[in-house]
């Protein structure tokens, strides 16, 4: 059976910033938001050439969003700011991503902090999750959660609806499966032609029909579910991957190794075809998750950096370690030489000078512990 790709491309792109929003720019928000909460619908502030429409909800902060083609702002109020929280929740639209990508979402929120007028550096972004999405017209296939192969402790959940409202479907068609936590590795594979119907996201439907259009084929016929059935397979990359395992953190490390990210994915969490073999890791994969992984490969090429952040620190650590042992050795040589000791005495004088150096360290006036934290302190293995 022939799967045909009507999409590829980021989905979803979440991001945090360590700054507060100046004076001028609180007042408005706060202005605005007042306004909401009298009006009680959304109120609209231009500032600096960017319309943001103000939400009266947000608690003490300042919840605003630059339309579908921006993204979703949380503002924290920096007269109310909790400590050691961002000031700044960034929330990119999927629309904005399928038509501009990473590059888009980068330079919307450079556009829109100029005309906030909100200082940063680099150094204040946090990448905390990212999602890529490809849309495939198979009819033919419903999601089978027998079919996952997964990480050891990753839980698969079925549903009957688009809705984040999740049930183990029973006696119905499903039309959708969830495995993993949103905040780690999360696979979510369902029926996108029916949420565009339901949520009336008529956008995806024209995206689809150009891409078809660019291969020569006819429009879609939405109201024939069985020409038309879209699935999503999404997958998603949450703030302990992306900065745990893969040391992203600014739109730098993005772009340079997302790829990485969405490779690693592919490879840890597998849709397959079941056979008789106990062994789940043997089973073939899956024609649909082929393609996923080929589409990753193929559209992410340039943010591939082909090795983990963390290999490289390790790397770096171990050769480290490596120097320092010979530097001991070569000190340990020239105080035996210092001290008279001969090649055949060497290794009872290692013995009996490192009993000394403990003694010595147990007698130092700085506590051990401070004194290896500000040792650890000058690495950074980078």
């Amino acid at each position: 059976m022939v799967a045909e790709i009507l999409h590829s491309g980021f989905d979803g792109l979440r991001l945090t910033i360590e700054t507060d929003i100046p004076p001028a720019f609180r007042e408005r928000l706060s202005a605005a938001k007042a306004e909401a909460v009298e009006t009680n619908r959304e109120s609209i502030l231009d500032f600096g050439g960017i319309a943001l429409g103000v939400r009266r909800s947000g608690g003490m902060a300042f919840s605003a969003h630059t339309g579908d083609m921006g993204a979703e702002w949380y503002f924290l109020d920096p007269e109310n700011r909790p400590a050691n929280n961002p000031g700044i929740t960034v929330d990119f639209r999927a629309f904005l991503l399928a038509t501009g990508g990473l590059r888009a979402a980068q330079e919307h929120l450079e556009a829109c902090m100029r005309a906030f007028g909100i200082l940063y550096g680099e150094n204040q972004v946090r990448v905390t999750r990212t999602d890529f999405a490809i849309d495939f017209l198979a009819p033919w296939f419903e999601p089978d959660r027998n079919y996952l192969v997964l990480p050891p402790k990753t839980k698969a959940v079925e549903f009957t609806g688009p809705s984040d409202s999740e049930t183990h479907a029973s006696g119905t068609r499903v039309t959708g499966l969830r495995a993993g936590k949103g905040e780690s590795r999360q696979l979510v594979i369902y029926d996108k032609r029916t949420e565009v119907i339901e949520k009336g996201k008529a956008g995806w439907l024209k995206i689809w029909n150009a891409n078809r259009a660019s291969m020569g084929k006819p429009a879609l016929d939405i109201k024939d579910p069985d020409q038309s059935r879209v699935w999503r397979f999404e997958l998603r990359m949450g703030r302990k991957q992306l900065r745990e395992r893969f040391d992203i953190r600014g739109w730098d490390d993005l772009n340079a190794q997302v790829g990485d990210t969405f490779t690693d994915f592919c490879e840890r969490m597998r849709y397959c075809i079941p056979t008789a073999d106990r062994n789940r890791a043997r089973w073939p994969t899956h024609e649909l998750w082929r393609a996923v992984t080929q589409t990753v490969e193929i559209d992410l090429h340039e943010n591939i950096a082909g090795v983990l952040p963390r290999d490289v620190k390790d790397a770096n650590r171990e050769e480290h370690m490596r120097m320092l042992d010979r530097q001991l050795l070569g000190l340990f040589i020239s105080r035996a030489a210092a001290s008279g000791v001969t090649a055949s005495d060497f290794s009872d004088f290692l013995e009996s000078h490192v009993n000394a150096l403990q003694r010595a360290s147990d007698e130092h006036p700085v506590p051990l512990d401070e004194r290896i934290g500000k040792a650890a302190a000058k690495y950074r293995w980078v």
